[in-house]
């Protein structure tokens, strides 16, 4: 058992579950299973997203993001179905609580992947059999499958959990990073980004070996920090440690979500504003968080995509504050083309616990005004549901947004 567990270093898991949405309805609905099966936003809308989809309707070449009737043309048999958000919180939430069984050293990083510190849990078997016992029960409990990457630091974990897929366990030692790691295409590499890979294959590094090998300053002057920190993963070298708490962690609370057709209609881009601002404060309140800068994101119909932000006075955490500052800045930089996606964005947040204002008497009254108000609206929430002042609709009709997962870990 000595050699599983070492002195200094570390027993690092990356557990992936596979085809995460899919496999849940296929558990939730065994008719599905050994189907091809998408998960859409809208199926209903001719422009609806594939947000995942299963084994079988990959090997037709179905992808993630894939416009659905171009995914439709691929597999004609295709089956579709709407997000289940809540059926998939419930999953992982029990996913995890089996990972927290075995070690107190869990890392979530998103509603379907994890990283567990299995060092000096020898109570529980070799670091295999720990693997081997903790996918078989999330198969007969969960009936959901899941790869499991095994390595002694957070990197190449990550990197084992992607080589077999779905079921699988695999080991991934320094020693055969060469062997097994090394000779893979750049843009296999958990953390380069297609525009990173392009230009590292610009500078004739096309495989992860190649990356290992390079010139480290020429990689600094090309990428900054990042490229020194890709060079020493690429060699093997990871020092971050699991951190449960880091799920605690932000700088920036946003939402973002595409539009089923894309658009230039002001009102039904005011609409989804409007919904974007409600997402990012209930996230802030989930947190108990106010930021000082905001940020909009603008996809255009040719995924032409731009950013920009603007420092505010304040600190804010309000959806009338949020809309206003993020209305005001797409006023000044939309372009009037047809909008595929939108985002907002609070930056520079931190929890109201940790945030020092400065307020004059003026400003304070104005506050404790507007308080009052917020007091006596989540009194009604409370009282009658959340859509209180707003028409209810049904919650199966939600569309799929970025923040769901980052929602999840609020939960967490």
């Amino acid at each position: 058992m000595a050699q599983w567990y070492p002195k200094k270093g570390r027993v690092i898991f990356h557990v992936d579950m596979n085809s995460f949405y899919a496999s849940v309805e296929m558990a939730y609905d065994p008719s599905l299973k050994g189907k091809p099966l998408a998960i859409a936003g809208n199926p209903e809308e001719r422009k609806g997203i594939v947000v995942t989809s299963s084994y079988e309707a990959r090997a037709k070449g179905v992808k993630t993001t894939m416009q659905l009737w171009e995914a439709r043309k691929l597999c004609p048999e295709l089956i579709v179905l709407r997000p289940n958000f809540e059926r998939y919180r419930t999953a992982s939430k029990e996913m995890f609580q089996m990972l927290a069984a075995i070690t107190p050293y869990v890392q979530p990083v998103s509603i379907d992947e994890g990283y567990m510190d299995v060092t000096g849990t020898e109570e529980h078997g070799s670091p295999i059999d720990i693997a081997q016992n903790l996918q078989q029960k999330i198969s007969n409990e969960l009936d959901l499958p899941c790869s499991i990457g095994i390595a002694p630091n957070k990197f190449l974990a990550k990197m084992a959990s992607d080589m077999k897929k779905p079921m699988g366990i695999t080991i991934l030692r320094k020693r055969d990073i060469e062997e097994k790691l090394w000779p893979l295409p750049i843009e296999e590499m958990y953390g380069v980004g297609s525009k990173t890979a392009v230009k590292m294959r610009a500078i004739e590094i096309g495989t992860i070996g190649d990356l290992a090998d390079g010139d480290a300053y020429q990689l600094k002057q090309l990428f900054g920090i990042n490229g020194e920190r890709l060079k020493n993963r690429a060699n093997g070298m990871d020092e971050r440690p699991v951190d449960p708490d880091a799920v605690n962690e932000f700088k920036s609370i946003g939402s973002s979500q595409t539009l089923p057709v894309d658009t230039t209609d002001e009102a039904e881009i005011r609409k989804l504003m409007h919904q974007l601002a409600e997402n990012v404060e209930r996230r802030m309140k989930r947190k108990q968080a106010a930021g000082r800068s905001i940020q909009i994101m603008i996809r255009y119909h040719d995924r032409t995509t731009v950013t920009r932000s603007k420092k505010l006075h304040d600190y804010i955490d309000k959806k009338d504050d949020i809309l206003y500052a993020a209305e005001d800045l797409f006023q000044k930089h939309w372009n009037t083309e047809p909008i595929r996606l939108l985002g907002i964005t609070v930056q520079d947040a931190d929890e109201k616990q940790n945030i020092a204002r400065q307020l004059d008497l003026f400003t304070y009254e104005k506050e404790a005004e507007k308080e009052k108000l917020y007091t006596a609206m989540d009194h009604l929430t409370q009282k009658y549901g959340e859509n209180t002042f707003k028409q209810l609709r049904d919650d199966t009709d939600e569309q799929p947004r970025t923040s769901f997962q980052k929602d999840f870990l609020d939960d967490f």
